[in-house]
């Protein structure tokens, strides 16, 4: 078949079949295909849309497209979950351990943060000497140790998932609901796990602004791993304000240790243990209610900690950090922001407040720029917290005192006072099955 006809046919409003979709990404991947028809067919799809059927064939292809795990050997069950991103949201620090903990095995595969949004790898290597670039035998090891093992992504899984992405990201074709879908699963499918659940952020700091946005992708993307043979499950979380107080890596990884030492910030533990108790739920470990009595006591117990602290010594990190996190590294300068009038504080722009943390160095605009991973914010006031004029809203950490002008500018633009709180919305939206 001719790439030309496969363009047109899309073009016309047609419906790609499961030959010439495959047909496809093999061409592209292997460099058959050039980039001006690889974008023309993108840019086809943006306009056209795709039915569930062609969206599961693109992503099976994608999935396809390089090795896939087999994770078999591990025995028992297998449970993933994925979020879409946000800002100060580190809940796989949190519901992974205590999902371990309850005996359900954890073998993840996570990215690196860009742009706003925080990457769970990048995190973890807060701790000094914690490796995420394990082999095979390494990774196997710590799984079947610590019952948890949380990795980078392999580049040999779904290459044409960074492919597609690298051009989409320089055509104007992300936002896309089957495009996004089909990058996010064609990995999680690579990656051989029995039961994924999904948290889809919606909201200022996520990437689909609207509940209504948010649901479609859910759904979408539930529809495709329930084709593939997984157990699957989405919950919408709210990303219209930062979860918890902290943004930033270091800053993060401790305020996870805070909550799986039961005095973490009420927002974040909400979220985490929900999450939590559906991965355990899907897994097969009872009710949700019974499930959200046993990620409860995880934490209560101290199992979900030590299950941390067994990961972060299976890969080679410094456990005494998690019962110490007072030796984290810190930044070498802080400034304190302060209200510039009083009032309720009636919202904010989620994904300014990421802004703000990569100006001052915890974030990346491209894959390869370092990242300072002492730098961020610690949130001193919230959507719906009174202020007083010249109150501290928040505190900022940077290698260099130049970099706070610029990032306080940001936050207190994102951030709006005004004479009444606000309506509180909760923070589990939806759920998807």
């Amino acid at each position: 078949m001719r790439m030309y006809d496969v363009i047109r046919k899309k073009r016309d409003g047609g419906t790609l079949n499961k030959e010439e979709i495959y047909a496809f990404i093999r061409g592209y991947v292997a460099g058959e295909i050039p980039d001006y028809q690889a974008s023309a067919l993108l840019m086809a799809i943006y306009f056209r849309g795709m039915t569930d059927e062609e969206t599961a064939n693109l992503t099976f292809a994608m999935r396809d497209s390089g090795d896939k795990l087999d994770l078999s050997h591990l025995g028992g069950v297998r449970v993933d979950k994925h979020s879409t991103g946000g800002v100060g949201d580190k809940t796989s620090l949190i519901a992974m351990p205590v999902v371990a903990s309850c005996g359900v095995t954890v073998a993840k595969m996570s990215g690196r943060g860009l742009g706003h949004t925080g990457g769970t790898v990048d995190k973890l290597e807060a701790f000094p000497g914690f490796r995420t670039d394990l082999s095979s035998a390494e990774f196997e090891s710590a799984v079947k140790e610590a019952g948890i093992a949380i990795v980078g992504q392999s580049g040999t899984l779904a290459p044409a998932d960074k492919l597609l992405y690298a051009l989409r990201d320089v055509t104007a074709t992300v936002d896309s609901i089957p495009l996004i879908a089909s990058s996010i699963m064609s990995k999680k499918l690579a990656a051989d796990d029995h039961c994924i659940v999904l948290d889809v952020k919606t909201g200022s700091g996520a990437f689909m602004k609207t509940v209504e946005e948010s649901t479609l992708l859910a759904k979408t993307m539930v529809e495709i791993g329930k084709r593939a043979g997984k157990k699957m499950r989405a919950l919408i979380t709210d990303m219209d304000i930062p979860l918890g107080n902290a943004v930033g890596n270091a800053l993060e990884v401790q305020e996870a240790i805070s909550v799986l030492s039961s005095n973490g910030p009420a927002d974040l533990t909400e979220v985490s243990l929900s999450l939590a108790a559906h991965m355990l739920c899907l897994a097969g470990k009872g009710t949700l209610s019974a499930c959200e009595e046993m990620a409860k006591n995880a934490i209560a117990s101290g199992a979900a900690l030590k299950t941390l602290a067994q990961m972060v010594k299976m890969q080679g990190g410094d456990e005494r950090l998690v019962s110490q996190p007072q030796l984290f590294a810190k930044a070498q300068c802080s400034y304190a922001v302060c209200a510039r009038e009083s009032g309720y504080i009636t919202a904010v722009n989620a994904e300014s407040y990421g802004t703000a943390s990569l100006l001052l160095g915890a974030g990346r605009n491209k894959k390869e720029d370092a990242i300072d991973l002492s730098a961020g914010i610690m949130l001193c006031k919230k959507t719906g917290d009174s202020v007083k004029k010249g109150e501290v809203i928040a505190r900022l950490y940077a290698a260099r005192e130049e970099l706070f002008p610029a990032a306080e500018s940001v936050l207190l633009a994102a951030t709006k006072i005004g004479g009444e709180p606000p309506k509180k919305r909760p923070l589990i939206l939806a759920v998807v099955e």
